[in-house]
């Protein structure tokens, strides 16, 4: 008897007295099929609390800090000059852009523009100080920013080589309160890339280390419109 044949057979030894379960499978992508709609148990809360709109957004801004991410906040018109100022501070010489970032956002901005492009490098982008995003979602109860590749977002590596990013997220429009309500906006096709604060592991001692899988510094600006 193989050690496959062995492992197999304790398994079913184990699930002899349970009870078949005649729920249907959820395929991986299950559509608008009211069966499969009906196999998920979906009466978990949607949110924790009720809050107003600027009750959530002040629930994002204070998880990010908690995460140790730097957050700003601003208006659109004040919005070029808060880039300009967070790159001068860095010392950043190059800020890396992805191809449909606004490009008001960086008008104001004196570092050299370096457009992301397929055949660039790890090494070429290992060389730029800074890169500036936006997002597809924010969510406030965890204090999570996601990236779906949008055109204001480029490709994942764009974000997770430079050692500074500059993410921007439009409030309220682009916040929700918690991951069930951020499920529903994004596509999980799309590569998608959750954030909670700066890249940082921590050693069997527990000394924690920043910058080991993506970016040291992470500055994140809450822009409203007004």
């Amino acid at each position: 008897m193989s050690s496959r044949d062995l492992i197999l057979g304790r398994v079913r030894r184990a699930l002899a007295d349970v009870p078949p379960d005649d729920t249907p499978p959820v395929p991986e992508r299950p559509g608008r099929d009211p069966r499969y709609e009906q196999a998920v148990d979906r009466s978990y809360l949607r949110e924790h609390g009720a809050r107003s709109v600027a009750e959530t957004v002040d629930l994002l801004a204070e998880n990010l800090a908690d995460y140790r991410a730097i957050v700003h906040r601003s208006t659109d018109e004040e919005l070029p000059n808060l880039v300009m100022r967070l790159l001068a501070e860095r010392g950043t010489q190059h800020v890396l852009v992805p191809p449909g970032l606004p490009p008001e956002w960086m008008s104001a901005a004196d570092p050299t523009l370096v457009h992301d492009r397929a055949v660039s490098t790890p090494r070429e982008l290992d060389e730029v100080g800074s890169v500036v995003t936006g997002c597809a979602v924010a969510i406030a109860e965890t204090g999570t920013i996601v990236l779906d590749g949008g055109p204001d977002q480029g490709r994942r590596r764009i974000t997770l080589i430079p050692d500074h990013h500059i993410c921007v997220v439009k409030v309220p429009g682009q916040v929700v309160a918690s991951v069930p309500q951020a499920m529903e906006r994004l596509d999980p096709a799309r590569p998608l890339t959750w954030i909670s604060g700066p890249s940082a592991t921590s050693d069997i001692e527990l000394d924690r280390v920043e910058g080991v899988h993506g970016p040291r510094t992470l500055e994140v600006v809450l822009v409203s419109a007004g």
